[in-house]
């Protein structure tokens, strides 16, 4: 007997043969722009690789970046979900929970490149969509959430809106430097999990 994982085209088109054509074609559209990026993907693709004709999206799309939206939506959710994770396992409102974060944040986006560039502004008819703006607000406010927390529990008057400015800035430059290898031609094998422990402590106990 087979016992491989189904894989992922095969999941797609189990999803739209039990009726869920919309959530088949986003989810290996999410696949596809993750692994090769969004300029590699057509709609011609993900038919392909959920069984359907190439008419099939537009019952539920009006065209390529209207699924591009629903990809990025979802990379934010998907995101989050794994900032929550990290933060469970160090601790809500601890430094080393916002380390964690920090630290999922990197890791997502070099596990997920194409999608990252994606979510980030590649394409501002897609990044631009209110909902996909609404979903990276919430991702955001997580932070804020967390280091109100820490502030709260540390009695640091610091602003937390500022603070996470901050953090985002510095991860999100370093997510960068790494997926266009600009660490490894400057300073080759640095540990950059370590890089952000270091530097979310200094930026927490700065002055506004």
């Amino acid at each position: 007997m087979n016992t491989q994982p189904e894989s992922a085209a095969a999941a797609a088109k189990a999803k739209y043969h039990h009726g869920d054509l919309r959530d088949a074609l986003i989810d290996s559209a999410y696949r596809m722009v993750a692994k090769n990026g969004a300029e590699n993907f057509s709609l011609a693709d993900i038919c392909r690789c959920a069984g359907v004709s190439t008419a099939a999206p537009y019952r539920h799309f009006k065209d390529r970046d209207e699924i591009l939206a629903e990809v990025c939506t979802r990379g934010f959710q998907q995101m989050t979900a794994m900032a929550q994770e990290a933060v469970r396992a160090k601790g809500e409102g601890t430094l080393e929970g916002i380390t964690a974060m920090g630290q999922s944040y990197v890791a997502f986006a070099v596990e997920n490149q194409g999608l990252f560039r994606l979510m980030f502004g590649q394409n501002q008819s897609v990044s631009d969509v209110d909902r996909v703006i609404e979903t990276g607000k919430d991702c955001f406010g997580y932070l804020i959430e967390q280091i109100t927390r820490y502030c709260q529990a540390s009695g640091r008057e610091s602003n937390a809106d500022t603070a996470s400015v901050k953090l985002w800035t510095f991860v999100h430059g370093a997510a960068a430097l790494i997926m266009d290898g600009k660490y490894d031609k400057v300073t080759p094998g640095l540990d950059v999990e370590l890089l952000i422990a270091s530097a979310t402590a200094q930026l927490l106990k700065q002055p506004d």
